[in-house]
């Protein structure tokens, strides 16, 4: 018979399994009900229904958390912890609400998208994806890295060719930030762009680096994700 532990934290067990398909019910359930309330010209009894239905969430989502702090060792690890961020952040919004005037604080309801975030958990996917950044770690850090650098030496090109030119675009290195990141990822909003010969030449010259740049992290996330299923396939599965 598994323990309550295992029953929140583990899928191994027909109980386990259906622990998480009721989360993930009620994750679905609270942001559908969240989407209808931003409708406009709802009926009262409607509202009400809805208002109803988030109670319950919350209220579920609360024993949830609860639940799992009782459970957890440390209890600290658990509460600092990125999905425990996370479940905290579900549930805060409707206990703030609680008898304030919401008008000065509807930002606050937008918290309640990181239920969103809630359903990672319970995602196979998401899993092997994490576990694939842990893997690409130090390539990753190292790629950010010149990435920043690429985009500085970017800006600082494009100040070069076009600062006289378009003062009020291109003023300064951080005005030219804009543009260097928009080019570096290929975007090209239309916004900003080079008027001058030598501003027109750097900007192709940046564009290739841009796709070089786009692939090489690309390939550097599959590789790790080969990698990750890969490591998910070798370790023998939880009796």
């Amino acid at each position: 018979m598994p323990t309550v532990k295992d029953i929140v934290e583990s899928t191994d067990s027909v109980q386990g399994k259906v622990f998480d398909i009721i989360v993930q019910f009620m994750i679905v359930l609270s942001l559908v009900t969240f989407s209808i309330e931003t409708l406009p010209n709802l009926s009262p009894k409607l509202l009400i229904g809805l208002q109803v239905i988030e109670s319950m969430c919350v209220i579920f989502f609360t024993c949830e958390y609860v639940l799992r702090f009782v459970i957890a060792t440390p209890k600290s690890k658990y509460v600092f912890s990125f999905f425990g961020i996370i479940d905290l952040a579900a549930i805060l919004p409707f206990y703030i609400g609680l008898g304030i005037d919401l008008r000065s604080i509807r930002v606050i309801r937008m918290i309640r998208l990181f239920r969103l975030f809630k359903l990672a958990r319970y995602s196979a996917a998401v899993q092997r994806f994490k576990n694939a950044l842990g893997l690409a770690k130090e390539e990753l850090i190292l790629f950010s890295s010149l990435t920043l650098i690429l985009i500085y030496l970017a800006s600082f090109g494009i100040y070069y060719f076009e600062s006289d030119a378009q003062p009020e675009t291109f003023g300064s290195v951080f005005h030219a930030m804009w543009w260097a990141i928009a080019t570096m990822t290929t975007v090209g909003y239309g916004d900003a762009y080079p008027v001058t010969v030598g501003g027109k030449v750097f900007t192709a010259f940046m564009l290739f680096i841009g796709l070089g740049v786009i692939s090489s992290a690309t390939g550097i996330v599959a590789s790790a994700l080969t990698r990750a299923r890969e490591l998910e396939k070798q370790t023998p599965p939880t009796a």
